[in-house]
């Protein structure tokens, strides 16, 4: 049999794929490696009677447009948004941000008035600044090499937004692309304990710092998140963030789309030069009029197509594009709620909670991992989603995230040492996060550490990048994965990709997958 299009990766960005292209009438196959879908953005009940968001554990910028066209809610989808983002302090209660704009209000006004009144400000501006990027990644990257009368269109409709735009709103966007998220922070804001907690949205799947130029943008990024319409909302998928996926996957199948766990692919099948194909690890052939990678493009070209059938100039390109894992995951089971002194209750915990007391001690953080070692006081971004989703843990018990920055891939004694590491880093994490709340080391029932190691060897994300690539600004829109090939289809024949290491990038967004699958229907090769 030969199949229109096979999908290597049951992530949701290839789940994405396969379910637009099923509907547009296409036969498909999708083949995961694992045992179960989601790549990434997966569910795993890892000890009994607890589900884990293994990976990926909150969901952002996860696009409308998809839900709506592959009516998700109808295969399952739930989404439960966040209400709280709170900030611990040794010795403080702490700054919670709620939905009620004036209980903010009063909260921030604890540390500054002045930052209290301009906090509303702040978020209209990068509300604004959201929606002309928003329109970015939710259509394909302009070429500006490009003759062609729809690109040159398209490069001119984004010119235009920009000259229309009023000049705090031009300058507004200079800085984004230019400044660090801690820098931009400063102009706005007095107290360290707002700006802190605020900045890391900067370094999220870079190996950064928040005082590092660029990463303003990748803070715009993640304020960017829409749950039914909601604009800047996150949220929980009801039941962990695999409830996307099986969704996109339920889908997919309802189109007609075959989908195959535990079918891992050796190779892309190349007859003279052309995608074939795939070779399974078991060395079945699965053949197909074109082949769509939703691996990372490093293990895409470098891995399952081989650089001998690459041109030189271009396998040269995908080595330089930059992956540098830094981020790692601990998950834990406990036997009863964290408590945190000075707050009383779980409405704080209704959402995400972040370990930033300060900028310096970010930076300090970012500084260990510059020279190859983990963070001795890492940024710990900390969620409780059995608080919102008892679904996921039994009466009276909880489910525990934590994502760790920094945990760089290529610590100085070299990436294969991470497995002898990986528990001395699991208690760094831990014993952080019990400073602020005494007794959860105690509570603890079960415990998973992944290392950037373990995400690559579990996950196949090359050096553990979550995104598939550094979101900076070299390696966006046209330049994602590299110039010239930023539009899904790549230099050998037949061969396309559709995972976050394309256009627009990072997170569970579905803009990868729907963008290629579009495109590719588009095209005359399929």
């Amino acid at each position: 049999m030969t199949y229109d299009a096979v999908i290597i990766g049951g992530g949701h960005n290839g789940l994405v794929c396969a379910a637009y292209l099923a509907k547009a009438g296409k036969k498909v196959v999708v083949l995961e490696k694992r045992h179960v879908l989601g790549g990434a953005a997966v569910t795993e009940e890892l000890y009994p009677g607890f589900k884990f968001s293994v990976a990926s554990y909150v969901v952002s910028l996860f696009r409308p447009g998809i839900i709506r066209d592959l009516d998700l809610p109808a295969h399952g989808l739930e989404m439960i948004p966040l209400e709280t983002a709170y900030s611990p302090r040794l010795g403080d209660q702490g700054l919670c941000r709620w939905v009620d704009p004036e209980r903010t209000r009063r909260e921030i006004a604890r540390f500054s008035v002045k930052d209290s009144e301009v906090y509303p400000e702040f978020g209209l501006a990068m509300t604004k600044m959201a929606r002309f990027a928003k329109g970015v990644i939710d259509a394909p990257a302009p070429d500006p090499a490009s003759l062609k009368p729809s690109e040159l269109m398209e490069l001119w409709r984004f010119s235009d937004e920009l000259r229309q735009a009023d000049p705090e709103s031009l300058y507004m966007h200079l800085k984004l692309f230019t400044m660090s998220s801690a820098d931009l922070l400063d102009e706005w804001f007095e107290s360290d304990v707002l700006k802190a907690p605020m900045s890391v949205s900067g370094i999220i799947g870079t190996y950064l710092g928040v005082r590092s130029p660029g990463t303003a943008y990748v803070l715009l990024h993640h304020y960017m998140g829409e749950i039914d319409g909601a604009f800047r909302s996150w949220g929980y998928s009801k039941g962990g963030t695999g409830g996307v996926s099986m969704a996109c996957a339920r889908a997919a199948q309802s189109f007609g789309a075959e989908i195959r766990t535990q079918a891992p692919v050796d190779h892309v099948l190349l007859e003279n030069g052309r995608a074939r194909g795939v070779v399974l690890d078991n060395g079945d052939e699965v053949r197909a009029k074109t082949v769509i990678s939703n691996c990372d493009p490093n293990l895409t070209f470098l891995g399952l197509v081989g650089e001998e059938n690459l041109d030189p100039e271009f396998a040269t390109a995908i080595r330089r594009y930059k992956l540098r894992g830094s981020s790692g995951k601990v998950n834990l089971a406990v036997d009863r709620l964290p408590v945190f002194p000075g707050r009383e209750g779980s409405a704080h915990l209704r959402g995400d909670i972040a370990i930033a007391p300060g900028t310096e001690y970010l930076e300090r953080a970012y500084d260990e991992a510059k020279y190859g070692d983990y963070s001795s006081k890492p940024y710990l971004n900390v969620v409780i989603p059995s608080v919102i989703d008892p679904s996921v843990a039994p009466p009276g018990k909880h489910v525990i995230s934590i994502f760790v920055q920094y945990a760089p891939y290529h610590i100085k004694e070299g990436a294969d040492r991470w497995p002898e590491k990986r528990e001395a880093f699991g208690d760094t994490v831990v014993k952080t996060l019990a400073e602020y709340c005494p007794g959860l080391e105690e509570s603890i029932l079960y415990r998973q550490v992944l290392t950037p190691w373990d995400l690559e060897k579990q996950f196949g994300l090359t050096e553990g990048n979550i995104f598939q690539g550094e979101l900076s600004l070299e390696q966006l829109l046209f330049q994602r994965p590299t110039a010239g090939w930023a539009r899904y289809k790549t230099p050998v024949t037949n061969l396309w990709m559709c995972g976050s290491g394309t256009h627009p990038g990072g997170g569970i967004m579905g803009a990868s997958g729907r963008l290629a699958a579009l495109a590719l229907l588009e095209s005359e090769e399929l």
